[in-house]
């Protein structure tokens, strides 16, 4: 480790494995957007990435990661960069993976490097290089697993039958086609009642939370405020029954909504939604409520408040934060169900979004149909999700210090 920290060692090992994610990240991309032929070098990307960190010296100033930058883009423009271009690539293509590759590579190891001599590092020093680099590194693989995926996943729905027979790798996209790129998604919504299945996954959903709140609310408020026998016992296994795995449920379930006429309706999917959301928003709930000052609510009492004037009163009012956190964890939970609404739905006029998705997984499907299904079904919720996310967060971690 010792011999790590000089900056002629530690600048060129860095160097060397950013080039190659760097390398590796761009031909994966332009691979994706453009169809065409990139692969990375791991040779040159380590030739590179050990002649690039002098950029990084304080000798070489702001300009040292800038020429840099411009040196390997040229160079890869002239086929000795880092990322191979074969030649049916045009050259916008061309012009756009070589700039990518210089500013994605040159710019972000002069970030990593600055203040970086080519003598003895300091401890701080050298791990601070260390630390930028891995977290460079781990925010590129992590954008990767989830972009990759979804990218993939809405390209494909774009693309015509015709096109994914031709070439099922290619994942660019044809501009020429204008609005009939959406040709999946009107047909979906025209000849597979997608427009119904969104409508009940929402409503069901909906119901699901308003459900788990009525009946978590109080059982929460009872654990983290009143004493009575067996309260500790209930705090401590109420997530018991969530650490069952409901495939274990799935045939009881099956036969008992079977016996009882509940399977293949709306309100049998409304009836066991709940069980599996009212264990952790019970949980979750205790935690904050726990956390809230009971001076305030001993004073509602003493004003000639009721216990359930105080609830409504003081306690939710003071909860909106995790009501909100909770409410929307319950929802993507109904939201993103399949096992019980593929065990107990049958009716297509019934299907929940998932199952309906479940639906086109089919050879008589086209594969674009199943992959604008997941769009439609991802989404909506991934949307919910971003805008309301400062509220989860904000109520996960409340009351996480008390109770």
């Amino acid at each position: 480790m010792r011999a790590l920290r000089f900056g002629f060692v530690a600048g060129p090992l860095i160097g060397v494995f950013w080039v190659m994610v760097a390398a590796t990240t761009v031909a994966v991309v332009m691979s994706f957007a453009t169809g065409g032929a990139f692969r990375p070098s791991l040779t040159l990307a380590a030739v590179w990435g050990a002649l690039l960190w002098p950029a990084s010296w304080r000798e070489a100033g702001r300009a040292g990661p800038a020429v840099a930058a411009a040196l390997m883009a040229a160079a890869t423009l002239a086929g000795l960069g880092p990322v191979v271009i074969g030649n049916g690539v045009g050259t916008g293509a061309r012009a756009v993976a070589a700039l990518g590759l210089g500013a994605g590579a040159a710019l972000p190891l002069g970030w990593m490097l600055a203040g970086l001599g080519r003598g003895a590092l300091s401890r701080h020093a050298f791990e601070a290089a260390v630390i930028r680099f891995l977290t460079a590194t781990g925010h590129v693989i992590f954008a990767a697993i989830v972009a990759i995926p979804f990218y993939v996943m809405v390209m494909t729905s774009l693309k015509s039958q015709q096109a994914l027979l031709a070439n099922p790798l290619d994942f660019s996209l044809d501009l020429d086609k204008g609005w009939g790129v959406f040709r999946s998604y009107v047909e979906l919504f025209r000849d597979f009642n997608f427009g119904r299945y969104l409508w009940t996954s929402f409503y069901v959903s909906v119901l699901t939370v308003i459900i788990t709140l009525l009946v978590s609310i109080p059982g929460a408020y009872a654990v983290a405020r009143l004493r009575f026998t067996g309260r500790t016992l209930f705090s401590r296994s109420i997530l018991l029954i969530y650490m069952v795995p409901m495939i274990v449920l799935a045939l009881p379930i099956y036969i008992a909504f079977s016996m009882t006429g509940l399977r293949n309706t709306i309100s049998g999917l409304i009836l066991i939604y709940p069980v599996t959301t009212i264990p952790v928003a019970l949980y979750m709930l205790q935690g904050y409520f726990r956390g809230l000052p009971a001076e305030v609510e001993e004073a509602g009492l003493m004003d000639g408040l009721t216990r359930l004037q105080v609830i409504w009163k003081i306690t939710l009012p003071l909860s909106l934060p995790a009501l909100a956190s909770v409410a929307l964890y319950v929802f993507m939970i109904a939201w993103n169900e399949f096992l019980l609404a593929f065990m107990l739905l049958d009716d297509p006029a019934k299907f929940t979004l998932t199952r309906g998705v479940a639906m086109l997984n089919s050879s008589e499907v086209p594969r674009q149909h199943l992959m604008a299904g997941a769009v439609i079904a991802t989404v909506p919720i991934m949307l919910l999700f971003l805008g309301l996310e400062r509220f989860m967060t904000k109520g996960l971690t409340a009351g996480s210090v008390k109770g």
